[in-house]
């Protein structure tokens, strides 16, 4: 396996897009370290059957990014996956949740990242894989924070591609659209009450409207796409936005 010998720490991943992530690169051998929060039970089934370290630090917080990246100790391939969303017009933007947003979207993946760094230079490679969003590349409106945030990641990993361009460190955005995760699952009979609408409704009119393929992306197919940035193969894809979103991005 292709990653023997090599730690993934990926943020966010005791659920969703991050744990397909830290799953896909645990089966080409890394040692995974889990980051986040839920049922505890929950997430000791996931060490075991990840072998896998779980570090839980506040990442709104500065402390919280160097307690974390402290303890995980030399880190060859980071995956910035964690972020919260919230949905208000602007001018009633709470802003504690702004702060919030683009502190745990935003701040803590350059927290991380330069933590990291000095460590994957030292050793002439790393990977740096910052999990963006459709939002990147285009705005919905009342997510002000979020499309900020996602935006903002885009900016910092092209501005990390060109400083570690010789350094054997890559750095790239995956964008994803609409992933199919518990999250965005447990929504649906919310929204169905909402509108009168049916299942079929909400998922293709709702949660589909903007990507064209009317298909949910999978876990599996962001994990894939992690992995294949780790490869060799990939060692000139640096700087890029690889969108992951069934055509969103393309109109």
């Amino acid at each position: 396996m292709f990653l023997d010998g090599k730690t993934a720490l990926v943020t966010g991943s005791t659920s969703g897009i991050g744990l397909g992530i830290a799953r896909a690169l645990r089966a080409e051998g890394a040692s995974v370290v889990l980051n986040g929060f839920g049922d505890e039970a929950a997430i000791a089934k996931l060490c075991e059957e990840l072998d896998a370290r779980r570090i839980n630090t506040d990442l709104t917080t500065v402390e919280g990014a160097e307690e974390l990246m402290a303890s995980a100790g030399k880190v060859d391939i980071l995956v910035n996956n964690a972020g919260m969303q919230h949905v208000a017009p602007v001018e009633e933007f709470p802003v504690d949740k702004w702060n919030a947003i683009i502190a745990l979207n935003l701040s803590a993946a350059f927290h991380t990242a330069r933590l990291a760094v000095p460590q994957m230079k030292e050793q002439g490679w790393g990977r740096i894989i910052n999990v963006a969003s459709a939002h990147s590349l285009t705005a919905s409106p009342f997510k002000s924070a979020y499309v900020a945030a996602k935006h903002g990641i885009a900016g910092l990993t092209k501005t990390l591609a060109l400083e570690l361009a010789q350094c054997g460190i890559t750095a790239n955005c995956i964008s994803p659209g609409y992933v199919w995760t518990p999250l965005v699952e447990n929504q649906i009979p919310d929204t169905m009450a909402a509108r009168g609408m049916t299942r079929e409704q909400v998922m293709n009119d709702v949660l589909l409207a903007k990507q064209p393929t009317k298909k949910f992306v999978q876990v599996e197919e962001v994990g894939a796409m992690a992995v294949f940035l780790c490869r060799d193969e990939a060692q000139n894809i640096n700087g890029a936005n690889l969108s992951v979103d069934g055509g969103w991005t393309a109109e």
